[in-house]
């Protein structure tokens, strides 16, 4: 087993170190290739559609977050009257308060697991339809400054490639 695994290893390596020789030939053979960078998460912040998209999400689900965080109080409130009562109560009260609490936390996390995943997949449904007409503002953009290649997020991309902000501009013009 252990043969198989150093096996592995050294294919591992040997297909490393070919790449590693190739990649610059490759890169290399045609000198002209012009190189774009863009931001994605700039797109998704800045761009008018992702603002529009924002603002409805938090439109759509205030009332919902609102009425969980007076929950959040309302408990609290609950909480901290049975804390301060419990000594001059039955034992029977005090159990019966306990477990009524305890349903109302129950429900609020209930609530709070439900919104939670109702505004992810929410955001995910928004996010997904501004990507594909990010998509096609990024092919106008690559068309437009005759680019053969755009990379997104790159860890470093000097400014000069950087078409982030034309992205955003075709992105804002569509209708």
């Amino acid at each position: 087993m252990k043969l198989y695994q150093s096996s592995k290893w050294i294919q591992a390596g040997i297909f490393a170190a070919v790449a590693a020789l190739v990649a610059p030939q490759v890169f290399a053979q045609d000198a002209g290739t012009r190189i774009g960078a863009v931001n994605v998460d700039k797109v998704f912040s800045e761009s008018n559609i992702a603002k529009q998209s924002q603002a409805r999400l938090e439109k759509d689900f205030a009332k919902r977050q609102n009425d969980i965080r007076d929950s959040v109080e309302k408990i609290r409130a609950a909480a901290e009257k049975l804390d301060r009562d419990s000594a001059v109560m039955s034992e029977s009260e005090r159990v019966r308060r306990q477990r009524e609490l305890a349903e109302q936390d129950r429900d609020l996390q209930r609530r709070q697991r439900e919104f939670t995943e109702d505004l992810n997949q929410r955001n995910l449904e928004d996010r997904t339809k501004i990507a594909g007409k990010a998509n096609i503002a990024l092919k106008q953009v690559a068309e437009q400054k005759k680019l053969d290649i755009i990379v997104q997020d790159p860890p470093y991309a000097n400014p000069k490639i950087d078409v982030t902000d034309d992205i955003i501009k075709a992105l804002n013009s569509q209708k």
